[in-house]
């Protein structure tokens, strides 16, 4: 697509605005053509030499009036659109993933045990992937990166894979050997009110194996973002869902539910798969490695920095183990009614902290630099953004929970009575998305300056404690929806404790002038809420009643948004109409 080539710095020529400046600028080095020179100075080399096909290039030096910090927001803008544009496809599969573990086996006792092993993957997804090992790594490579550029001896990227991949690979493959012998003692630990523990063992022991898988594909994920590749990694989920799906319908009728779990574990190897090469192009630009670093020999990871990123993530991750435990003792199909809400109320969630995923690098790079203020107002765009974004979602979620579910999963196995347990409980529990989306962006900022900090632990610990007691007091007199309400409650008080711990520890935002940017589009998401779900329960229609639904809740949104002066909207629609503009003049 064409928004995926970025600008090699100082190389692309744009017709009829841009001269084209001789030879281009190369990694590390001056650019050397005498035409080049601006407003006295050289242009500086990108980290690479032109623009393959699918990767997104850093803002080049353009001939003209451009800002630094235009040109920066330009490539941030295009690489959020590809990262978006592929999560999207990945999110759409993962749905497909989901109807299908409907259609197939419905909502009882054999998909309650897969769920059971599925918390596997969901733990290493977040440790690995999403959250936990990337704060390690993208600052550690962004470092690498920048030592390289400036033409460091030897090449500090290699030196870094030398010094941790192999460690991490042993660790990787040993949690992997160790959960698969302990199955049978981790399915009593996070389900002891299952009837028939064997079937959920077996599963487990199949979606052990993604410990191994994931963190390699965690890996490659980090070292490509703090190169400012975001096309492999956002492409993962793709590949990881698209082989959940076709082991089911292979296998489905001959293995039952075990082939999820068999999908889970191809599904991991083929994540790897999808970014290895762009990895190994990355490996092979650089010199041989010698271990020395500006004349200073390779240090290991701090391991502090990663224990307390790991325990971090781990906690905040518990909370699925809280739900679990607890909807275990509840009728069979609680925790498929539960786990089914979330995937679908989580979408809104996901796509909203794509922004921070790509911005992380910038923020870590920010606060190497010294770059303080920069840091700061990124991450106080980045949080009135995504902040906005997650509430239209959280709007629609909430007025057209019903239809969505009944057109998603309501056929096969999957009953109307499904339908409707289901679409309570994800009502209930998307008042917690703000709450998980300003986590996932706030704890980027915690860890972005590469130094051990335990105060994100002790919000998320609160936070869980806060989860299990309103789950123990809710699950008796509401069910599943009680366990989802304590979700939304706990999660919501780690947001606030984060929000108002940043500072010293962090990035130093302005926390007043947050919590009211937050506040205006959280009002407008009431009413259009409220609007759009009495204008789509008058439909009887799914179909219908959603597209009424949806249209309501993102006009009324809008137009509030507009009114008041909402900076996150503001910004994003002044994006798209020069992007707009800019595609109709080009």
């Amino acid at each position: 697509m064409n928004t995926v080539a970025g600008a090699g710095a100082g190389a692309e020529a744009r017709a009829g605005t841009e001269a084209r400046a001789g030879t281009e600028a190369r990694a590390g080095t001056e650019a050397r053509a005498g035409t080049e020179a601006r407003a006295g100075t050289e242009a500086k080399g990108g980290p690479g030499t032109g623009a393959p096909p699918g990767v997104v290039r850093p803002p080049s030096s353009r001939k003209g009036a451009d800002r630094p910090e235009a040109a920066s927001d330009r490539f941030l803008a295009k690489a959020a659109l590809v990262t978006v544009a592929l999560s999207i496809a990945g999110a759409l599969l993962g749905l497909g993933r989901d109807q299908a573990l409907a259609h197939l086996f419905g909502a009882g006792s054999d998909t309650d045990a897969f769920l059971v092993a599925w918390t596997v993957p969901e733990f290493a997804a977040t440790l690995l992937i999403e959250d936990g090992l990337a704060f390690v790594l993208i600052p550690a490579f962004s470092v690498a990166v920048t030592r390289r550029a400036r033409g460091a001896a030897g090449d500090p990227v290699r030196a870094l894979v030398a010094a941790t991949l192999p460690r991490l690979t042993l660790a990787f493959a040993a949690v992997g050997a160790l959960l698969i012998a302990g199955a049978p003692y981790l399915v009593e630990a996070l389900a002891p009110g299952l009837p028939d523990p064997r079937l959920a063992v077996d599963c487990t022991r199949l979606t052990a194996t993604c410990v191994f898988s994931f963190g390699l594909a965690g890996y490659c994920s980090a070292a490509l973002r703090a190169h400012r590749r975001f096309v492999a990694p956002a492409a993962i989920y793709m590949a990881y869902n698209a082989g959940i799906i076709a082991v089911m319908f292979v296998l489905g009728a001959r293995w039952g539910v075990r082939s999820a779990a068999l999908g889970v574990a191809v599904g991991g190897a083929l994540m790897v798969v999808a970014q290895a090469p762009s990895l190994w192009r990355q490996l092979r630009r650089g010199r041989p490695a010698t271990g020395d670093l500006d004349g200073e020999p390779a240090r290991p990871m701090n391991l502090t920095l990663v224990g307390t990123v790991l325990l971090f993530a781990l906690c905040r991750q518990s909370q699925v183990l809280v739900e679990r435990f607890l909807a275990s003792s509840l009728p069979a199909g609680a925790i498929s009614h539960l786990n089914y809400a979330q995937k679908v109320a989580q979408m809104p969630m996901v796509l909203s902290l794509m922004l921070c995923t790509v911005t992380f690098p910038v923020v870590a790079q920010a606060i190497a630099e010294g770059d303080t203020e920069r840091a700061r107002d990124r991450v106080e765009r980045d949080l009135t953004l995504v902040a906005c974004t997650v509430l239209l979602g959280t709007a629609a979620v909430v007025a057209c929970a019903p239809q969505i579910v009944q057109l998603l999963f309501q056929r096969g196995a999957f009953t109307a009575q499904d339908t409707a347990a289901t679409a309570a409980v994800m009502r209930v529990y998307a008042l917690g998305l703000l709450g998980h989306t300003l986590v996932g962006a706030l704890v980027r900022s915690y860890f972005s300056s590469g130094r051990p900090t335990w105060y994100p632990l002790f919000a998320m610990t609160a936070g869980i404690v806060a989860t299990c007691w309103a789950g123990v007091l809710a699950v008796g007199p509401w069910g599943v929806c009680g366990i989802a309400a304590a979700n939304a409650a706990g999660i919501t008080l780690t947001a606030v404790l984060l929000l108002y711990g940043m500072g010293p520890r962090s990035v130093p935002i302005r926390t007043r002038k947050v919590v009211a940017e937050i506040g205006k589009p959280l009002r407008a998401a009431l009413t259009a809420a409220v609007t759009g779900g009495l204008c789509a329960s008058r439909v009887d229609s799914p179909l219908l009643g959603l597209v009424v639904g949806g249209t309501v809740v993102t006009v009324v949104f809008a137009l509030l948004a507009w009114a008041f002066r909402v900076e996150g909207f503001a910004s994003a629609l002044r994006s798209v109409t020069r992007r707009v503009s800019y595609a109709r003049f080009r």
